[in-house]
């Protein structure tokens, strides 16, 4: 799947702690994953992949992919993520001016509600994503919506943590080395 990639960045894949049932999630390095490596690992492996685009552990853009095409997306931290989507102000020369005056923090608040309307659409998605794949439907929609409205300080924590609600199977804890 990944052979087309130099083996210099290769080289920077790092695995997680592989999940029981074959669930395996690699760490890339920023500006490696493309879009279409998702439709293409899952035809590759011939089932559902998930793909969290994680911004300087800030933000994180989930994006999952079911075998009959279906595809969710899902912003984690959507405070970091309102703030980084929040169009500026045409003729801006110097952004430090504009973050932290109150039109800044008003268009925050503007875009952070746009994102909170799509949060019911993407936990309803990421719940059927989940059976699709073979996990049981025991997750329930309110406690998916409450994490993707959660914060963080990494992102990386909040996909764990929603792998986790969706029902995989906890990630097998390394053993201690002697």
């Amino acid at each position: 799947m990944f052979d087309s990639i130099h083996q210099k960045l290769k080289d920077t894949v790092q695995a997680w702690c592989p999940r029981p049932g074959g669930w395996q999630t690699l760490q890339f390095d920023h500006g490696l994953w493309e879009d279409d490596y998702l439709s293409a690992l899952l035809g590759w492996t011939s089932a559902p992949a998930c793909v969290a685009d994680v911004s300087d552990s800030d933000i994180a853009l989930v994006t999952g992919l079911g075998t009959n095409s279906q595809r969710w997306r899902a912003w984690l931290n959507l405070d970091n993520a309102a703030a980084l989507l929040t169009e500026e102000p045409e003729g801006l020369d110097d952004v430090s001016l504009w973050v932290g005056t109150p039109e800044f923090n008003e268009a925050v608040t503007r875009k952070r509600a746009e994102l909170d309307v799509d949060v019911p659409a993407a936990a309803e998605g990421a719940l059927v994503w989940a059976v699709a794949a073979g996990i049981p439907a025991t997750a329930q929609q309110p406690r998916i919506e409450e994490l993707l409205r959660s914060r963080e300080t990494f992102a990386e924590d909040l996909f764990r943590d929603l792998l986790d609600e969706l029902g995989f199977p906890r990630a097998a804890q390394p053993s201690p080395e002697p």
